[in-house]
């Protein structure tokens, strides 16, 4: 039997033309775009200032146009400067997957995702693929940062994320294809909304007809609940009379047990936490639904640390547990959490993300992967909707 050796060469021609752009000088122009100062990208980046500014001098003079301009004490990039900081996302991605590519060929099992989700996610879905990425691949980095749809993709666009993790009601998917516009979107699953209400109340048991409820209060969350909210009352019929606005859902629980309004939440949102004494939460028909999306730069599902947490999500929502439908009769309100929930629920409110995580696969400071969930979501608040 005859055996063949086959051997791989990779082979990468750099020239030093004037006229060329390269990848670090895009990466340096970009660190400036994110941190709005030379000083702080040379530190984000790991180079000295001068290092950074002489690099800066290089490309401009390859570019023959200025990239930065000084702006009082600062400086701030010019539309040349603009122009490549949209594109350095682009290369970065595609380097990274090339990187992730060869890493694959030697047999190794690092690096690093990072996700952007909204928070009713962050505090149900994310520590579960959180939990998962770690156990399948122990040496890649996770960092998890909360934020609404608008909000994460930009992220993702602005190479601040790898993937993000969003959602859209009935009638915004338009609006999602725009502000992803250029990025990859695919649809991951669906999250059905209910209906929550005073459990004596006539319209907690039988058929769903919003009709019925015409006449109460309402309670609006946020910006894109809020839409939706006018949206399927508008389809059965009536303007809802917004009484109470909140994005905080104990907040609209208690509103709701104390009998002076109703809403409609995301079923993420209440199946974070056991409902509040004399609610009742009957689901809402699927149209009413809202979809789940991934949203990543196009071929950003060949870096293998980005595509094995894509699956984990596919995974995670296939196994996703089914809405609330039932009636709370506790004489107390309980704060349990369900099985795998370690954080308090959350929503959409399209304030500026705050919540972070990471997990690593350092020896001394690997956190499990319920440690990790439980940093993940611990600090999210009980905001409802997103």
């Amino acid at each position: 039997m005859l055996h063949e050796k086959h051997s791989i060469c990779l082979c990468v021609n750099v020239t030093d033309s004037d006229d060329d752009l390269d990848a670090h000088s895009l990466r340096v122009v970009k660190a400036i775009s994110d941190t709005g100062s030379i000083t702080a990208a040379a530190h984000a980046l790991g180079y000295s200032q001068p290092a950074v500014s002489q690099q800066l001098r290089r490309l401009e003079r390859r570019a023959g146009t200025p990239i930065v301009e000084r702006v009082g004490r600062g400086v701030r990039l010019t539309e040349a400067g603009r122009v490549l900081a949209r594109h350095a996302a682009v290369v970065t991605t595609a380097l990274e997957a090339a990187a992730g590519d060869l890493a694959e060929l030697r047999g190794l099992r690092a690096g690093r995702v990072r996700i952007a989700a909204f928070p009713s996610a962050s505090s149900t879905v994310v520590p579960r693929v959180i939990a998962a990425v770690t156990a399948r691949r122990p040496g890649v980095s996770i960092s998890f940062v909360e934020a609404e749809p608008p909000e994460a993709i930009v992220a993702v666009r602005e190479d601040r994320a790898d993937i993000a993790l969003t959602y859209s009601y009935p009638g915004d998917r338009r609006e999602l294809d725009l502000a992803a516009n250029g990025l990859s979107v695919r649809t991951v699953g669906g999250d059905d909304t209910v209906l929550v209400l005073p459990v004596d109340h006539p319209a907690a048991t039988g058929p769903i007809d919003l009709s019925r409820l015409a006449d109460e209060r309402w309670i609006a969350g946020c910006p894109q609940c809020r839409g939706h909210l006018l949206e399927a009352c508008a389809r059965a019929g009536f303007v809802p009379d917004i009484a109470f606005e909140t994005d905080n859902y104990i907040a609209v629980e208690n509103l709701v047990a104390q009998g002076v309004g109703v809403a409609i939440l995301p079923r993420m949102a209440v199946a974070s936490f056991p409902l509040l004494s004399g609610i009742a939460a009957p689901r809402l028909p699927d149209a009413e639904a809202r979809t789940l999306h991934v949203v990543t730069a196009r071929g950003a599902e060949r870096v293998p640390a980005v595509g094995v947490a894509i699956e984990v999500i596919d995974e995670v929502l296939a196994e996703y547990p089914p809405a609330p439908t039932f009636a709370s009769a506790s004489a107390r309100p309980r704060r349990a959490c369900r099985t795998w929930v370690s954080s308090a629920p959350s929503c959409s409110t399209g304030r500026t993300p705050g919540t972070t995580a990471e997990s690593s696969s350092s020896a001394s400071k690997t956190p499990t992967p319920r440690a990790t969930a439980r940093r993940a979501t611990s600090s999210s608040s009980t905001r409802c909707g997103g």
